[in-house]
């Protein structure tokens, strides 16, 4: 499944962001709810409702989810922010605290 059809899988989110936090609450990133992240907004929405977190678990399914945009982040780091963000949760097992606002 690619990433537009896995897109539409997903429940819709309400909200302007998503802030990202690390395990001692500092913010480490943010994912607005706009044209360009908008995709990526409601993946990681999606993941904190199903995992509580952005934990190596969930991070995992994002990936999936990203489809081919996975790759494509494997190959061109810096490319694609907030799958890189995800690889690097998968690779040191850190996780992250997400909330819509």
């Amino acid at each position: 499944m690619n990433f537009a059809d896995a897109l539409k899988t997903l429940p819709e989110f309400a909200g302007e962001k998503l802030v990202l936090t690390d395990p001692a609450g500092a913010e480490v990133a943010t994912i607005a709810n706009a044209p360009g992240t908008a995709g990526s907004f409601r993946v990681y929405a999606y993941l904190a409702q199903q995992y509580g977190a952005i934990d190596a678990e969930a991070a995992a399914e994002g990936l999936a989810i990203f489809a081919e945009h996975t790759e494509d982040a494997s190959t061109h780091p810096g490319k694609h922010p907030n799958i890189d963000r995800l690889i690097a949760i998968l690779t040191t097992g850190s996780p992250l605290n997400a909330r819509i606002i």
